[in-house]
């Protein structure tokens, strides 16, 4: 059972903001051995519902609470791109949904 406790602190840092953030995005996230950068900031952009829950998510106030199977997935993404740049990350209830992810592929010459 993975925990947020259990993560390291740039991976309990992104969780916490995608709960702060509820429903948007995180763009330009560089990740560096398999651990998201905060430097430079990240551009976020939020949606707001109209008329809707526009605030962080509940669990944000939580020291510690058990990891959606959606947050486990996007960690062992990050895990095999090791280095790369996310150009962004949806989010849903505060929840990682989709994410697009920049590579640069070099093809071999002989």
């Amino acid at each position: 059972m993975a925990t947020k406790t259990s993560l390291s602190i740039p991976r309990r840092r992104l969780v916490e903001l995608m709960q702060e953030i509820n429903f948007g995005r995180i763009e330009n996230l560089a990740v560096h051995n398999g651990e998201p950068v905060f430097d430079p900031p990240l551009h976020v952009t939020q949606d707001i519902k109209l008329d809707g829950e526009n605030g962080p998510r509940p669990e944000l106030k939580t020291q510690d609470l058990e990891l959606k199977s959606k947050v486990v997935s996007l960690f062992k993404v990050l895990d095999t791109l090791g280095n790369a740049t996310i150009r962004s990350v949806e989010c849903k209830h505060g929840l990682p949904f989709i994410m697009r992810v920049e590579k640069r592929i070099g093809l071999k010459t002989q």
